[in-house]
């Protein structure tokens, strides 16, 4: 955990089929491969960053 504590909900709702290679990369890079699949990361730069890259295929949730 960070040091704000904070946990992160990311959801793929969208397929990476049709985008760019770097999108497909960045969204097995947070560890998702189907539509739907969530996963759990802390807080941090590196993961926001990930995030900033393809908006338009996650849902993110703060916990």
């Amino acid at each position: 955990m960070t040091k704000n504590g904070k946990i992160l909900r990311i959801t793929q709702v969208k397929s990476g089929i049709g985008y760019k290679p770097k999108a497909k990369a960045t969204l097995e890079a947070l560890g998702l491969k189907k539509i739907h699949q969530s996963v759990e990361h802390s807080d941090s730069p590196q993961i926001r960053g990930m995030i900033n890259v393809i908006p338009y295929l996650l849902k993110v949730e703060e916990l």
